[in-house]
């Protein structure tokens, strides 16, 4: 990889004056018309070695054999081709900058100074000008990696945050929907013995509106147990394996026959392994009273080998209402089991029955 972005404005003024100054410093010594006319290209191609340091560097270490006033520019180009370009290139023009003085050199010897340690010493500056250069464009490419990588952990901790809040409503919209269709069939049972029986007494009409009231609060309470266990919460009041019971006797209060049989024996069972239970059970009557409406339900829990099994069945209507999203609980019931760490079965058995078996982990002491 290559800097090869324009430089600014800025660096071409200063380095064209820099190289003027060095090269009028080293007319000083040495004023012929040759010398002018190499300190002039090479003050030029200084300032083309900024935008093409590869070809312009080629140039200046040819003019560094004819005057020592190109050495100036010649190193500068070396150096500015060892930062910008790839190695192949910023050697081709460090060879040829220490060619260039290997012919100056030898053409036009420096007073007091023998040939080979003039050599050596060009090859010298040149090597340190690459290694200089080579190193300088690492650290840039380290520097753009390391500001790559924080821009996209930065990207990844933003997609992160909208899953998480995704996830969110998505947790929330099951847990509505386990509490509302659980809750919403109970009222819709008291709502519909209310229409087939207009003519009941008024104390009879009396007590089931107040079922009904009593239901929407239930709901309501509910739903703010809900977003108690979303927020973390402990408000001490979240419905789990202990509250089944309760769970079972509010469905035969609403007209539900419910046959429950809890050989659970009070397991240590984790908290999002009890709720995961209690809204499997939840969900099972739920779907009981929409699908088998008047059928028998039965509830067995159990541990087995260190399992919560989860047994409920029902026999099937003979005419099954058409209800849109039927199944869509049971995909969510069964994603929420796999999350907990179980398993979730449900089928039509051969004697008619609609079965639904969950096991779910917990501890016995």
């Amino acid at each position: 990889m290559s800097n090869s972005g324009p430089p600014p404005r800025l660096a071409v003024v200063v380095s064209a004056i820099g190289i003027g100054a060095l090269s009028a410093a080293s007319l000083l010594a040495t004023h012929g018309p040759l010398d002018v006319a190499v300190a002039v290209a090479a003050v030029a191609l200084a300032v083309v070695a900024l935008f093409r340091p590869v070809g312009a560097g080629l140039a200046l270490g040819a003019l560094a054999a004819l005057s020592p006033v190109a050495t100036p520019a010649a190193t500068f180009a070396a150096l500015s081709a060892a930062r910008r370009r790839p190695l192949r290139g910023a050697v081709a023009v460090a060879a040829a900058g220490v060619a260039g003085h290997a012919v100056q050199g030898w053409w036009r010897p420096y007073p007091g100074l023998i040939y080979g340690w003039w050599l050596l010493l060009m090859a010298a500056a040149y090597a340190a000008l690459l290694g200089w250069g080579v190193w300088a464009q690492g650290r840039h490419q380290l520097l753009l990696s390391l500001r790559e990588r924080a821009w996209r952990a930065e990207a990844e901790q933003g997609r992160r945050v909208r899953e998480a809040r995704l996830a969110e409503r998505t947790l929330i919209a099951r847990e509505m929907h386990d509490v509302l269709a659980h809750r919403l069939s109970l009222l819709a049972m008291y709502a519909g013995a209310l229409e087939y029986r207009p003519d009941a007494p008024p104390q009879r009409l009396a007590e089931a509106a107040g079922v009904l009231r009593l239901g929407v609060h239930q709901a309501l309470d509910e739903l703010r147990e809900v977003i108690a266990v979303l927020r973390h919460e402990d408000t001490g009041a979240v419905r789990s394996l202990p509250d089944v019971p309760k769970l079972v006797e509010e469905a035969v209060a609403a007209g539900q026959t419910v046959h429950f049989h809890d050989g659970a024996g009070g397991p240590d069972v984790p908290p999002a392994v009890g709720r995961t239970a209690f809204r499997v059970v939840q969900e099972a009557l739920t779907n009981a009273r929409k699908h088998a409406a008047g059928q028998p339900v039965t509830v067995a829990l159990r541990t087995d080998a260190g399992r919560l099994v989860i047994d409920v069945r029902n026999p099937v209507a003979q005419h099954v209402p058409d209800l849109s999203g039927a199944g869509v609980g049971l995909i969510g019931l069964t994603e929420r089991v796999g999350l907990a760490g179980g398993t979730l079965e449900h089928a039509v058995t051969a004697t008619g029955e609609f079965r639904l078996r969950a096991e779910l982990p917990c501890r016995s002491e």
